[in-house]
C-alpha cells in the first residue's frame, strides 16, 4: 500500500509541477487577475495541476504525511527548468543547482523521518487552532509582502501559499486516510475545508507567481508545505518524530536546503511579455496634424 501510495505521488507531483511551470508563465505575462480563466494555457495549467492534486490526494490515502510530502519535493527539478524554457530561454547553472540542492536537501530531511501507517485521527479544537496558526502565518506574510519587490516578495508569498497548501494535504490525510472503507466519516466538517483551503492555496500561488520568480516562489512553495504538513503530522497526528542519531545528517541536509534557496533567490525576475502586434501605418486623416498641434 505505501508503495503505491509512494508511485501515485510521483505521478501527480509531476503534473502538479507542469501545471505551475504553465500558469507561472502567463500569470507574468498577464498578472494575476480573473482574466486568467480566459488564457488557454493557464487553464489548461490548471487543469493539469489539479489533476495532479487529486493523484497527491489518493497518495495521501495510501500513505502517511512523512513519505508522500517529500516525493512531491523531487518535481522542483523539473519544474523551474521547464519554466524558463517557456520563457524562450535555457535554464541557468544558478537554477539547475539550486533547484537540485533544494530538492536533495529537503528530501534527505523528509528520509529521516520514521515512517508512521497508523490511521490519523484530529479532534475539531485541534483543527481549528491548525487553521488559526495557519491564518495568522498567512495573514502576515500578506502584511510583509506589500513592503518587498522581487525575489524577497515572492518568497514571503510563496511562505504564506505553502502554509495553506499544507492545511490542505494535512485535511486531506486525515479525511482519506481515516475511511477505513467507511465513506459515511466523509460528513465532516473537514470534507468542506478542503476545497476552500485548495481555492485558497490557488489564489495565493498564483500572486507569488506574478512576481516572476518562480524558482524561488515554486522552492518556497515546496519547502514550506512539507514541513508544514510534518510538523501537523507529529503534534496533531501524533506520528513519530526523528531519531537524535540523525542530528548531524539533518544538519548537512539543511545547509544544503538553505544553499540551494539562497541560490534561487538571487536570479533575476522573468518579466518575458509577447509583444503586441503593432498597426500597420494608415493613411492620416484630413486635418489631424492641425488637430494634434
Amino acid at each position: 500500500m505505501i508503495w503505491a501510495g509512494i508511485t501515485v505521488a510521483l505521478i501527480g507531483a509531476l503534473g502538479y509541477a507542469v501545471g505551475a511551470a504553465l500558469q507561472q508563465y502567463e500569470v507574468v505575462r498577464g498578472g494575476a487577475s480573473l482574466k486568467l480563466v480566459r488564457r488557454p494555457r493557464w487553464f489548461i495549467g490548471g487543469v493539469v495541476g489539479l489533476a495532479g492534486a487529486g493523484l497527491h490526494a489518493l497518495a495521501l490515502a495510501l500513505a502517511p504525511l512523512v513519505i508522500v510530502q517529500p516525493v512531491s519535493v523531487t518535481t522542483l527539478v523539473f519544474a523551474v527548468p521547464l519554466a524558463a524554457v517557456l520563457h524562450g530561454r535555457r535554464p541557468s547553472k544558478a537554477e539547475v543547482i539550486g533547484s537540485v540542492a533544494v530538492a536533495g536537501g529537503l528530501l534527505g530531511l523528509m528520509m529521516l523521518i520514521p515512517h508512521d501507517d497508523s490511521r490519523p485521527e484530529l479532534s475539531t479544537p485541534a483543527a481549528l487552532w491548525f487553521l488559526a496558526c495557519v491564518g495568522t502565518v498567512t495573514a502576515v506574510c500578506e502584511l510583509v509582502a506589500r513592503r518587498l519587490r522581487g525575489p524577497a516578495k515572492a518568497l514571503v508569498l510563496s511562505v504564506g501559499a505553502g502554509a495553506v497548501t499544507a492545511a490542505v494535504s494535512t485535511f486531506v490525510r486525515v479525511v482519506g486516510g481515516g475511511l477505513g472503507g467507511d465513506l459515511t466519516r466523509l460528513v465532516h466538517w473537514f470534507s468542506l475545508a478542503i476545497p476552500v483551503l485548495l481555492l485558497l492555496a490557488i489564489v495565493l500561488l498564483q500572486r507569488s507567481y506574478a512576481v516572476g520568480c518562480f524558482g524561488i516562489a515554486y522552492a518556497g512553495v515546496q519547502v514550506v508545505d512539507p514541513i508544514t504538513s510534518i510538523i501537523a503530522g507529529v503534534t496533531l497526528l501524533g506520528e513519530p518524530l526523528p531519531m537524535s542519531a540523525h542530528a548531524a545528517p539533518a544538519l548537512l541536509f539543511g545547509a544544503v536546503l538553505i544553499a540551494g534557496t539562497v541560490t534561487l533567490g538571487r536570479l533575476a525576475p522573468d518579466t518575458t511579455h509577447t509583444p503586441l502586434p503593432s498597426a500597420p501605418p494608415g493613411p492620416v486623416p484630413v486635418g489631424a496634424t492641425r488637430a494634434s498641434g
